[in-house]
């Protein structure tokens, strides 16, 4: 799933993902990182959303489970927090 706000001055703010690639050319866009997925070197995997202030999720077994913890929290505390 992807949620978008929207804020009152009508500027959107999303997780990307190329199903909605097509909105970053409404307009001026600016893209940037908000967190980083990466191996422990044990085996797992972390999210690391230090690029927002946020925390580090895991260790997850897999990759996925760290993908979507990624998101998850993002859409709660970044795009919900518009």
């Amino acid at each position: 799933m992807s949620s978008i706000s929207i804020d009152t001055a009508g500027n959107l703010k999303f997780v990307y993902n190329d199903r909605l690639a097509a909105l970053l050319e409404e307009g001026t866009s600016r893209v940037s990182r908000a967190s980083h997925v990466e191996p422990t070197g044990y085996g797992t995997w972390i999210a690391d959303l230090s690029p927002v202030d946020g925390p580090t999720l895991g260790p997850f077994k897999l990759r996925r489970e760290a993908l979507t913890a990624e998101v998850d929290w993002l859409e709660a505390n970044i795009i919900g927090g518009l």
